[in-house]
């Protein structure tokens, strides 16, 4: 065997043994109760609407109510309802890409997961929130008789945090609480999830996810949802040309 088939040899029984590592680690039951409790938070496609709360340090706030529609496991839309300064600008999400539409402004632009469309604490990944199995995987599942501890690890170094801590309640399979890692540790934000409600056509999830960060003492953001349902929607809703009309799809 020449220098270079060594070479090659080694590197690919290198990532072989890494591929092999990364796999050993990935716990199958928590894998499969994340794919549940995505289920239980969103159906596949449907259409919601939530109201963003900002809340400073001394009291004031500011709000926002969004329309939001999803398709499968990588679309979704949002438009803004309120305020009246805000009506019409639209966002976009496929995949790990985002866009934002301003009215007047001219095309969508780009815009990042850790940015945040509303300006608090909740960033543009929390708001266009995908299943959490199709960016995470589950590495560690602890049990007890109410509560498990789920440590989920980031599949690609796209997604906003590197690491997730979840507290879930076993009997509704939701999380209650949602701690947010980077790479080296450090604690983004802390998501809690509140007041189990069912929605529509079964769908029972918590109504209210509250977050607050170290990174911004004495700021916290809430998310209330108040109606959820099933709804299906044409491919074409979901891409760059469709984002003027996005406030059309309210029934």
């Amino acid at each position: 065997m020449n220098l270079i088939k060594k070479i090659l040899f080694f590197c690919f029984a290198g990532c072989v043994s890494i591929l092999f590592a990364q796999t050993s680690k990935i716990d199958t039951e928590g894998n499969e109760l994340l794919k549940k409790i995505d289920r239980n938070l969103t159906p596949v496609s449907f259409e919601s609407y939530r109201k963003l709360i900002n809340i400073e340090p001394d009291g004031k706030k500011k709000e926002f109510v969004l329309y939001t529609a999803k398709k499968g496991n990588d679309k979704m839309v949002t438009t803004f309802l309120s305020p009246k300064t805000e009506v019409g600008r639209s966002t976009l999400r496929l995949g790990d890409n985002m866009w934002l539409y301003i009215p007047n402004v001219g095309k969508p632009v780009r815009i990042t997961s850790m940015q945040s469309v509303t300006g608090g604490i909740f960033n543009n990944s929390d708001i266009m929130r995908l299943d959490y199995s199709e960016e995470y995987d589950c590495v560690k599942l602890d049990k007890s008789s109410e509560e498990y501890i789920m440590t989920l690890k980031a599949k690609t170094g796209n997604v906003a945090y590197d690491k997730l801590l979840f507290k879930v309640d076993v009997k509704n399979s939701v999380p209650t609480q949602i701690e947010c890692y980077t790479a080296s540790d450090m604690l983004i934000k802390t998501l809690y999830f509140k007041e189990i409600k069912t929605m529509s056509e079964g769908i029972k999830r918590p109504a209210v996810i509250e977050t607050d960060s170290p990174l911004h003492k004495g700021y916290r953001s809430v998310m209330v949802y108040s109606k959820m349902k099933i709804r299906e929607f044409p491919d074409e809703v979901f891409t760059m040309q469709y984002m003027p009309k996005i406030p059309d799809l309210r029934n």
